[in-house]
């Protein structure tokens, strides 16, 4: 067999493989060319398609332009205005500036570039690729303020990538959803979208919440919580729907990191974490969330498209992230809590003739959680778990100076539902699903204030596992010892477990621990313990509260919706039901048509 010799690649075809890496489908190109205009520090974009952009695609903005001089590295590749040194590569602050996005879809499409760095309209210049060398082909030509790129008959010269695109509303549809991410970073720019001729998106430059709005619709607003958090050198904000307000898909969850939207596993870990405890199961959050980083401690460069990023500490990363989301959900007022409108809502009833949502509840109160004693622990654990349940405070009907956020009880329907009167209208409450959660966030408080107690067993069992999981023993234990697992490093690739948490003595222990190795290895930290005893207090709970059909007084009402307005996340059961819902007058009226 001969030896094939080793021979460079023209130009033409080395763009073209390295155009793989970069374009996909036309919103690809799109995506490229607005962090282009946008690091031009343009504030209106326009984006022309015709047949969903495979046919033509033209981005056009009144950026700084391109000086004429640098035309022709224009659509060379591994040319860029954006870095310089070494330096500026560690700590990247614009979109582009790998210099391969125009060299790129230029060896793939039939591409135009005009700008224009001067007021004079007349001064533009236009820059082609002619050949296979790529050489630039530069022509005066007429042009305002910025500069326009048009690239018509996406892969005309590579059929194999051609024949893998959609259908032209699917390849539509992709551009839109590029376009709606961008302009969530980017809310003082207008961006035009138009298609086949017509206008069909259109977002003006205004103020950050009216652009979420725009983008998600009111309704996101309207069931959604705005917060900001600073801490050691990190800051998180934006806006995370309330647990009620979630869809069946994970298609409504942005995350930027220093204006770049990104994919990243530890931030979507983070999340998922801060939502535990609240969500229905099979739902997803919806979100819109914006980290601010050093640069430097955030590498960018990790994938050609710069869709996944590289945290320098990860895991301070994912411990700001999930402890944040987790506190602000935990603190939510029952006045800011909203139903979701539509058909994603996920609503436990359904009433005839309803004209507008009805509203479920989060945190009812300012008042904090009650520390409750360890003494009414002792005996709460020790009832039998099929009992009807600690009985409830004693009332304090009559300390109440103002109508509290859930009102006073009136009546208990079917031994299952507490109504209750409030200044806005009718409040309905789960009687079980609510004392379910109180118990729940009693006992958790009650565990955390005495820490994490650990067990040896009988037998240490040894356990096989991998180099890196083995090193995480040595140069994490204290982590892992504070988490109640006992662990020794035996050899390269095992190690030896000798004490577990006393509440998951009875699991299965050589799962749990390489689950808890693992979340080390990828996230650097894991909640599995926390997650663990979580499920088997919140089982304890739930055979621990009222039941339905149990007969309460007025008194007993009462005493109930008090504690729910003091208990943390008290809007939701432990398996993510909300516990009560509001009709206000207006929605009571309606059912009966008064007013019309």
């Amino acid at each position: 067999m001969q030896t094939e010799r080793i021979n460079q690649l023209d130009q033409r075809l080395a763009n073209q493989i390295a155009a793989g890496e970069v374009v996909e489908r036309p919103a690809s190109v799109v995506k490229e060319l607005l962090e282009n205009a946008l690091d031009a520090d343009a504030s209106r974009v326009e984006i022309d398609l015709v047949s969903g952009g495979v046919k033509l695609l033209r981005v056009r903005d009144n950026g700084t332009g391109i000086h004429p001089e640098d035309l022709n590295l224009a659509l060379a590749r591994h040319a860029t205005s954006k870095i310089h040194t070494p330096e500026d590569l560690a700590a990247i602050e614009t979109l582009g500036f790998r210099g391969e996005a125009l060299a790129s879809i230029a060896s793939i499409s039939r591409l135009t570039l005009t700008t224009n760095i001067s007021d004079s309209a007349s001064e533009g210049w236009c820059v082609r690729v002619t050949g296979a060398d790529m050489a630039a082909e530069i022509t005066p030509a007429p042009h305002p303020r910025g500069t326009t790129v048009e690239v018509a008959d996406l892969f005309f010269n590579t059929p194999a990538r051609r024949k893998f695109l959609r259908t032209e509303r699917t390849e539509y549809l992709k551009v839109e959803e590029v376009v709606r991410k961008v302009s969530l970073s980017h809310p003082a720019v207008t961006f035009l979208l138009n298609h086949n001729g017509k206008t069909t998106r259109q977002y003006v430059g205004d103020d950050e919440q009216l652009r979420v709005a725009s983008v998600f619709g009111h309704a996101f607003l309207e069931n959604a919580i705005f917060f900001s958090e600073e801490r050691g050198g990190l800051e998180l904000r934006g806006w995370i729907g309330l647990p009620t307000y979630s869809r069946s898909q994970a298609d409504q969850q942005f995350f930027f990191v220093n204006g770049r939207v990104i994919r990243d596993k530890v931030i979507t870990h983070a999340i998922k974490q801060g939502y535990a405890d609240v969500l229905y199961h099979g739902r997803n959050p919806v979100y819109c969330l914006f980290l601010g980083i050093n640069p430097a401690l955030v590498d960018v460069n990790v994938h050609p498209t710069k869709h996944e990023v590289r945290f320098r500490e990860s895991r301070d990363v994912h411990d700001f992230i999930f402890r944040t989301i987790h506190r602000v959900l935990a603190d939510v007022r029952p006045d800011d809590a909203t139903l979701v409108q539509g058909a994603e809502s996920q609503s436990p009833m359904q009433v005839p003739m309803r004209q507008t949502p009805i509203s479920f509840g989060q945190r009812p109160s300012s008042l904090g959680l009650r520390e409750p004693t360890t003494a009414a622990y002792r005996e709460m654990f020790a009832r039998d778990p099929e009992s009807p349940g600690p009985s409830l405070p004693a009332s304090r009907e009559g300390e109440e100076t103002t109508m509290p956020p859930l009102g006073f009880a009136v009546a208990q329907l079917h031994g299952i539902y507490i109504l209750a009167e409030n200044a806005n209208g009718l409040v309905l409450v789960d009687m079980h699903a609510a004392h379910e959660r109180i118990t729940y966030e009693h006992m958790k408080t009650a565990c955390d204030a005495e820490g994490i107690r650990s067990q040896p067993i009988l037998v240490p069992l040894s356990i096989a596992v991998s180099e890196k999981e083995a090193d995480i023993v040595d140069d994490q234990g204290d982590e892992l010892n504070q988490l109640g697992i006992g662990l020794e490093r035996a050899s390269e690739e095992s190690v030896i477990v000798r004490a577990v948490p006393t509440l998951l003595a009875k699991s299965d222990v050589e799962q749990l621990v390489r689950d808890v190795l693992s979340d080390f290895a990828e996230f650097g930290a894991s909640q599995r313990i926390a997650q663990h005893r979580d499920e088997i207090l919140s089982t304890m709970a739930c055979h621990g509260s009222v039941r339905a059909n149990r007969k309460l007084s007025i008194p007993e009402m009462n005493a109930l919706l008090r504690d729910m307005e003091e208990t943390e996340r008290s809007g939701q059961c432990n398996h993510g039901r909300p516990t009560w819902c509001e009709l206000n007058l207006s929605e009571l009226d309606s059912l009966f048509l008064r007013g019309r």
